[in-house]
């Protein structure tokens, strides 16, 4: 069992804000990009490593002037439903909130807005923008594409990312339904995990350099990620670059991250306006119709209850929100440390050892 410390929400969110803002993020910008990693912290797996840790790694990356958290982001082309942007080398979460933001403002306006951003850099949780969406009565869908980890079906050496996707709707039903996933079947932070946890993987994780399916994680760390349903997988994540890099005019395949100083790094935000088709309460209601339909299906030996795509991650939030986040120990520890090198007066406030199931 990995140590942790559950802390206070609040206080969390506080920490990282200050955190932000003192590196060089606007007020605005830094409360987006908090907000995103306190969603990520409070919805996922601390393996998938999308939380509040990687703060320590947005302040190498600023000190060492390889994003900008000043960047302008760019309207290089607009339509009514259209835009296409330049992020400019900026923070990745904070150019694709605004992407949706606009993407809804054209949906609300046309039925439908999609935005694509280029030249861009780690986007955090497609859910984070995926549910931006679905709060503004729509269904939003967010993707990006990111450095080539995922192997090609057949081949050994990674061409193209896991580049995740998010699809979120409203529901009245207490949370919106979200579908969040790498294309691959784990990413690299998982497999750290089992490691320093002392557990195996799963043989369609990765593969080892040679090309091999290992269940060491230590071993693969240094192959390529398999996608997920095989060939299905590497499909999904090739036509992903198609959909952003390529047709917007950044990376795509080997580019991205391939420099430091340029991740060259691209995404789509689309969101569709449930008002154009039918009353959002109708919605609501054919949402929970379909809803009862999947979950009064018989159930498999071994199971207790179907859960619809993002129920599991919505009691995430209710138990660490009600009960404090849990966070490693070493990484509580080093976000402490980077409070006395940034001067961040805000404090996070532990209330104990952690203890559950994750």
């Amino acid at each position: 069992m990995i140590p942790m410390t559950c802390v206070t929400r609040d206080s969390l969110q506080a920490f990282m804000e200050e955190g932000f803002r003192a590196l060089g993020l606007p007020d605005g910008d830094a409360r987006i990009f908090a907000d995103a990693l306190i969603f990520s912290e409070l919805r996922f797996h601390p393996g998938h490593g999308q939380g509040v840790k990687r703060l320590r790694r947005y302040h190498e990356r600023i000190s060492q002037g390889l994003v900008d958290p000043k960047a302008r982001l760019e309207v290089i082309k607009e339509s009514p439903a259209l835009a296409l942007l330049d992020a400019h080398n900026g923070i990745g979460t904070v150019a694709a909130a605004r992407a949706m933001t606009l993407a809804i403002a054209k949906a609300k306006d046309c039925g439908i807005g999609q935005v694509i951003v280029r030249n861009s850099t780690h986007y955090g949780s497609s859910a984070v923008h995926a549910v931006q969406a679905a709060n503004a009565g729509c269904i939003g869908t967010s993707y990006t594409n990111a450095g080539p980890e995922m192997a090609p079906w057949g081949g050994r050496e990674g061409a193209v990312g896991t580049n995740p996707w998010g699809i979120a709707a409203p529901t009245d039903m207490g949370f919106p339904v979200v579908m969040d996933f790498a294309l691959t079947t784990a990413g690299k932070g998982m497999m750290q995990w089992q490691a320093r946890s002392g557990q195996p993987m799963p043989l369609d994780w990765a593969l080892t350099p040679d090309g091999m399916e290992t269940d060491d994680p230590t071993a693969a760390m240094a192959g390529a990620l398999l996608g997920i349903g095989q060939y299905k997988g590497d499909g999904l994540a090739f036509m992903t670059d198609v959909l952003t890099g390529v047709i917007g005019g950044g990376g795509y395949g080997l580019t991205p991250y391939k420099n430091q100083a340029k991740l060259d790094v691209s995404h789509s935000l689309t969101a569709v306006d449930i008002s154009w088709f039918m009353p959002l309460p109708e919605f609501h209601k054919r949402m929970a119709d379909f809803a009862h339909m999947v979950k009064s299906r018989a159930l498999r030996p071994g199971f207790s209850e179907i859960l619809l795509p993002g129920e599991q991650e919505a009691r995430r939030v209710s138990r660490k929100s009600a009960t404090g986040v849990p966070l490693e120990d070493v990484a509580l520890a080093d976000l402490r440390a980077l409070a006395s090198e940034l001067g961040i007066m805000a404090e996070i406030v532990a209330t104990g050892p952690y203890e559950g199931t994750l």
